[in-house]
């Protein structure tokens, strides 16, 4: 790639909407080509339905919800993303950058606009944007960027682990997904690695004059490291306090799915049900597939059954899925993108 041209990690060249615009190209058809195949993945659990059931009984189950109870879910799960914003804010203030509260708060909530880019790495856009508002480098916020999609993998990843004692289920898989899930972040928390590679980067530049296009890359990589200490381990106690109760409330609006599709639910199923939601999501994750498509769908669909023989079905199962997906992919795109819109405002040519 040429150092002059646009791309979601060269800052620099980036002037006014048109060049915000081309620079998040990559991460903006990410979304769209994920979305899509959101849809074949909720259109495959459909389809593994009707089998189950026929198509008539199987639009009856799906059309079973209260819709109630689905709104219900929404709203949980709106509430779980946005008690996440003070961390955010933290990581700033930790920073050096300084915004208005709502405007911080709306930069924020677009993030979630590029969740299903592969490795979360669209919601780097947030860092365009406050540049345009504040002339902070790209690199002085991308550790807060990087520190947010941690810490919400790494509450996912505590709610499983608690959830699989507190039902003694699947204890050890479930600690062997958390290190597997935590070794890619020890890399970018760690700089002798990055120190290392550096070094041959230098070396082998001069031999090959191609490498010379990936000087951005490594000075933005310094930048980041520089700047990532400012944060310090306190900010992590801090956020894994906001993170862990968000997860929570996530899993709890698949408890209020199932509700709605009269499945009987009781308080003290609220740890299973937990655990089913936070461990499908620790085994996508672990995978790397963009929004854990797929992957989460099918562990939502078997340990349903597992933990609910007799009562749910793979039919039933299904629909739950399906349901709740939409509510936690395609809801969640669709207020990180109404966000996204706002934020284009602060962008001016």
């Amino acid at each position: 790639m040429a150092r002059n041209s646009l791309n979601i990690r060269n800052i620099e060249n980036i002037k006014g909407r048109t060049g915000y615009s081309k620079a998040i190209r990559p991460a903006r058809r990410a979304v769209f080509i994920m979305l899509a195949f959101s849809f074949a993945v909720f259109l495959a659990i459909a389809l593994v339905g009707i089998y189950k059931q026929g198509f008539g009984r199987f639009i009856d189950t799906l059309t079973s919800l209260d819709p109630w109870y689905f709104l219900s879910a929404l709203i949980i799960i709106f509430v779980s993303y946005s008690i996440r914003y003070p961390k955010w804010s933290m990581y700033l203030r930790r920073l050096g950058v300084r915004i208005g509260t709502w405007k911080n708060f709306v930069i924020y909530m677009s993030m979630y606009s590029m969740d299903i880019t592969p490795g979360r790495w669209g919601r780097a856009i947030v860092s365009y944007t406050i540049n345009q508002l504040s002339n902070v480098k790209f690199a002085v916020t991308f550790p807060a960027v990087v520190t947010d999609i941690f810490t919400d993998f790494l509450g996912f990843a505590v709610v499983a682990d608690a959830m699989a004692i507190i039902v003694d289920r699947f204890v050890l898989l479930s600690l062997f997904l958390t290190f597997l899930l935590m070794v890619p972040f020890i890399f970018v928390y760690i700089e002798k690695p990055f120190v290392y590679v550096s070094k041959i980067h230098r070396r082998w530049k001069r031999r090959f004059g191609a490498l010379k296009r990936l000087d951005v890359v490594f000075d933005t990589a310094r930048f980041y490291f520089k700047y990532n200490k400012r944060l310090g381990a306190s900010s992590f106690v801090y956020s894994m306090a906001i993170t862990i109760p968000s997860m929570m409330l996530n899993g709890l609006a698949l408890y209020v799915v199932m509700a709605g599709f009269g499945v009987p639910m009781t308080p003290n199923q609220i740890p299973v049900v937990l655990f089913i939601f936070s461990s499908s999501l620790v085994l996508g994750m672990v995978t790397g597939i963009p929004g854990t498509l797929g992957v989460t769908d099918a562990a939502l669909i078997g340990q349903l059954q597992y933990f609910y023989p007799g009562i749910i079905g793979l039919g039933l199962a299904s629909a739950i899925t399906i349901v709740f997906r939409i509510a936690t992919v395609w809801f969640v795109q669709l207020f990180g993108f109404s966000a996204f819109i706002y934020t284009l405002k602060y962008w001016k040519d």
